[in-house]
């Protein structure tokens, strides 16, 4: 029978996870005022600024009455899965705020607003908005949602707020610290993103952008998020310097912050015998040649333009940005199949980018290798599993590859079951499989799946793999069996009135 103590205790525990939860929403509500900066460059887009500023107030509200209200009076160290409870209530908290604005300013119903709220914040990029009718405020607030997720709201804001807590949270939430002080760590990683996105706008503002659309895109390109502000993405300025820049900046968001951290600093050693940095070195290369020779060079004019197809296209795929300059509907089986593949491995691990991960596939890799060695090795041989991460040489334990290999199985299995009901709503099964990888890798690319019209069901589905992509499957396991536990507890346990 559980004690008064214990009940005590859960309360008190609570008390803490809403009130950190409290204060990541009440930022929620000031970065949706943010976007009313706008109006003293765009004032013909005042009639949406009530869309920002009354879901802004009142969810900036919210979050400070439950910050103020439940705070304890001393900070507790929370668990690895108290922390998980925490990113999961403010991320379902942001995605359904974030989603009013687009309800009341772009005239979006629930469904699609929360579509494009999720695909927002988990850095995705797939798309329900007609950009060609949404005001200056509604472009720049999908902009910014997608780096602010991209730099991972809840780490970075609960760290600036909290002692303890920061590392569960930070751990929940699939990052790392690059020094070993939560907060320190979390203003480098601002840092880093600052420094990036004033190259990125200088530059494409200098290559032949606008001011508006370089800052919009270097938000996008940086968080690997995808959303742009034309139609045809980078199809609209068809030009080699602005896909060039976009390429770099592109692979700086797909770099882990400990890779970028160790590239500013100029240990280009590190950088170099990272495993993720190695495997983007082989694979890249290896899909844009057969891109090349398979699939662009029969359908565009001139080998630049099927090179540079090829280059661009195979970036934003393994990156998981979704920025594209051409459709594909006329490619080839074998360009569709090399762009799934680049969409299911992804991006860097504890970077902006989704998939499953560098990491996890150089280690699977590494493991194949280990396995085929084996057998030719003396029995007396004594063997090292070991990679570089950073500046460390890590022993690869065999615990660690099983984790690999379940959440490996885990994603597959729900690639799988996500198909599958694209193909039940009626599209081809080249089509969903593409779609799927898309929405469950936060890539953003689309063969025209997703779209204002598509199914309910279609854009629940593709809602729900952004959100266990980006989230990674595990901690939402977790957040969701930990509330399911302890809230029946905390009902039962509650004082008695009168």
């Amino acid at each position: 029978m559980e004690t008064i103590l214990e009940s005590s205790s859960l309360r008190l525990r609570y008390r803490a996870i809403l009130s950190l939860t409290g204060a990541v929403w009440a930022m929620v509500g000031a970065l949706m005022l943010v976007p009313l900066a706008l109006l003293l460059f765009y004032p013909e887009d005042a009639p949406r600024a009530a869309a920002f500023l009354y879901p802004g107030l009142a969810f900036c509200a919210l979050g400070l009455a439950l910050w103020r209200g439940l705070r304890p009076r001393e900070p507790l160290d929370l668990s690895f899965t108290e922390g998980g409870v925490i990113v999961l209530l403010s991320w379902v908290g942001a995605c359904l705020a974030s989603a009013v604005p687009l309800m009341i300013g772009n005239g979006l119903n629930f469904t699609q607003a929360v579509f494009e709220s999720v695909s927002g914040w988990t850095t995705t990029g797939l798309s329900v908005v007609d950009v060609t009718q949404a005001g200056p405020l509604i472009l720049f607030w999908r902009s910014l949602m997608q780096l602010s997720g991209g730099a991972g709201l809840a780490i970075i804001m609960l760290s600036a707020l909290t002692g303890p807590t920061g590392p569960s949270v930070s751990s929940a939430e699939g990052r790392e610290q690059l020094v070993p002080h939560v907060r320190r760590s979390a203003r480098l990683v601002l840092l880093i993103y600052a420094i990036y996105n004033v190259i990125g706008i200088t530059t494409l503002t200098l290559a032949g952008m606008s001011l508006f659309d370089a800052v919009n895109h270097t938000f996008a390109a940086l968080s690997t998020g995808g959303f742009g502000t034309h139609p045809e993405s980078y199809g609209y300025w068809n030009s080699p310097l602005i896909e060039a820049i976009t390429i770099v900046l592109m692979i700086a968001g797909n770099l882990s912050f400990v890779t970028s951290y160790h590239l500013m600093h100029g240990r280009l050693r590190t950088v170099m015998r990272n495993g993720e940095v190695r495997l983007q070195a082989v694979v890249l290369p290896v899909c844009i040649i057969l891109l090349l020779l398979g699939t662009t060079l029969a359908l565009y004019p001139t080998l630049g333009k099927a090179l540079r197809v090829a280059a661009f296209e195979s970036v934003t795929a393994l990156t998981t940005t979704g920025f594209a300059t051409v459709g594909y509907g006329g490619w080839n089986g074998l360009g569709i199949l090399i762009m799934i593949a680049l969409m299911l491995i992804g991006g860097g691990t504890c970077s902006t980018a989704g998939g499953i991960k560098q990491m996890r596939v150089y280690l699977l890799f590494k493991a194949l290798v280990w396995e085929i060695k084996r057998p030719f090795l003396p029995r007396s041989a004594v063997i090292e599993h070991a990679v570089w991460e950073g500046e460390q040489r890590v022993f690869i334990q065999d615990d660690r590859l099983r984790q690999i290999g379940a959440f490996v199985t885990l994603y597959l299995l729900t690639y799988l079951v996500g198909t599958l009901i694209l193909v039940a709503h009626g599209y081809s099964l080249r089509d969903s499989l593409f779609e799927f990888a898309s929405a469950l890798g936060t890539v953003g690319l689309s063969v025209g799946v997703t779209l204002p019209g598509a199914p309910p069901a279609v854009l629940w589905t593709e809602t729900l793999g952004m959100f266990l992509g980006r989230l990674e499957f595990f901690v939402i396991f977790l957040g969701v069996f930990k509330l399911i536990r302890d809230v029946p507890r905390l009902i039962r346990s509650r004082p008695a009135r009168g």
